[in-house]
């Protein structure tokens, strides 16, 4: 039955057919063919699929970022990462980077970052003069932070599916993300050297405290939503809704760039979006109960402790395995899918789960920049007005670093654990 399923997903994924579709006619025709359970059962497991409280962060999470985009706050954050990066030569990109981390640390989403800071970033580098295909693969690239730094939704979704601490996930997303991010701004600042580019990249700087003043409430919000979490006032689906009502406030009565107007469709473009994650979740939980009935996670945990007989080369096995993935199926699909099956051979080599959670969510976000269903180069490349073709030109190199990083990472836990150790150990 399992291999039957995994054929038909393949095949319907092959065939451009929708994720959560093709997630779920694979899950029916194993229920059809292989048991004896009525088809009621899949609407039953559809809906437990989204019955877990933690899930409701996600459109939260959404709609804040869309709320900051119309509301001035994007562009606040550009301004103050411009004025503290912007001028050196290369710092045009290097504020792209920053302004994705600072965005990241409040949306949780890295195509709402790509589109919330792209729609400022992208026409900024190419009026100074940067070459379209670039400024879109650098956006690209910078907005998978979105996931990695806190808040994350595929944490959230690697924490519902393992039983795995979600505030603890968070907190240990800080130092990968920081990493990353470092060594982006190395590979653009030497990147624009080489080539010559950005050397007029410090005009229309901001000083440092006016930009600062004017992002002031725009900078306070992940104190206020990362706050709320590790001070224990608000557990991260709480912290969700806090964010919605800030960006609410700010934009409207503060930054005065929100009207009542604005909100339609605002709310109408977050719907759309959270209503495709969901159909994926709860298609990929009606996958998971069928391939857990078979006994197919206790099977591939137990081949892949035997196969790998070392967390080292467990580790280094599971991240050519999640790179190859990650280029071919959606990240909460396969964090859903596998989540549960590869940290439970992680358990038995003794890989802490926070540690290997935060691995697996780095990794997977690869898959958001990879050909050929990277979401990240879709959306970037509309923002641009350009083809993922030309984007091929400099996306490896970007590929190449974040996987370089990924390899400390696995290999360098206290990066992972540190603060997690600090805060609740």
């Amino acid at each position: 039955m399992s291999g039957t399923m995994l054929t038909v997903m393949l095949v319907l994924f092959a065939a451009s057919i929708p994720v959560a579709v093709a997630i779920g006619i694979a899950a029916v025709v194993g229920i059809v063919n292989y048991t004896n359970f009525p088809l009621i059962v899949a609407a039953q497991q559809l809906f437990v699929g989204l019955d877990r409280f933690p899930l409701a962060a996600i459109p939260f999470f959404i709609l804040a970022g869309n709320l900051m985009d119309v509301g001035g706050i994007s562009r606040r954050l550009v301004e103050f990462a411009k004025s503290i990066v912007g001028g050196i030569q290369g710092g045009l990109p290097a504020t792209c980077i920053v302004t994705c981390m600072i965005f990241a640390a409040i949306s949780g989403s890295s195509v709402a970052t790509t589109f919330a800071i792209g729609a400022i970033m992208i026409p900024a580098l190419i009026k100074a003069g940067y070459p379209v295909a670039f400024a879109a693969a650098l956006q690209a690239t910078a907005a998978e932070l979105g996931v990695i730094i806190p808040p994350s939704i595929p944490m959230i979704l690697y924490g519902v599916s393992t039983q795995t601490s979600i505030p603890e996930l968070f907190i240990a997303g800080f130092g990968p993300g920081i990493l990353i991010g470092a060594a982006l701004i190395a590979t653009v600042l030497i990147w624009c050297r080489i080539n010559g580019w950005g050397k007029r990249d410090g005009e229309g700087r901001l000083p440092f405290w006016v930009a600062t003043r004017q992002a002031g409430w725009a900078l306070f919000m992940p104190v206020v939503v990362l706050g709320g979490i590790y001070g224990g006032i608000t557990t991260p689906t709480e912290a969700s809704v806090v964010a919605v009502v800030y960006a609410i406030i700010i934009g409207m009565f503060m930054h005065r760039e929100l009207g009542w107007r604005d909100l339609y469709p605002i709310f109408k473009k977050s719907v759309i979006s959270s209503a495709v994650i969901m159909l994926i979740i709860a298609a990929a939980t009606l996958f998971s109960w069928l391939l857990n009935r078979q006994g197919v996670p206790d099977l591939a945990a137990e081949w892949l402790v035997q196969t790998f007989d070392s967390a080292g080369w467990y580790m280094l096995g599971v991240n050519l395995f999640l790179f190859v993935v990650g280029m071919f199926v959606e990240t909460s699909a396969s964090i859903i899918v596998l989540a549960p099956i590869l940290s439970e051979a992680a358990e038995r080599l003794g890989i802490d789960a926070v540690h290997f959670g935060t691995i697996m969510v780095v990794n997977l976000a690869m898959g958001m920049i990879t050909p050929p269903f990277g979401v990240n180069l879709f959306a970037a490349a509309q923002v641009a007005g350009t083809s993922i073709d030309r984007m091929m030109r400099y996306l490896p190199t970007f590929i190449l670093v974040i996987f370089g990083c990924l390899m400390v990472i696995s290999y360098v836990p206290w990066i992972t654990l540190a603060l997690p150790t600090l805060v609740f150990r």
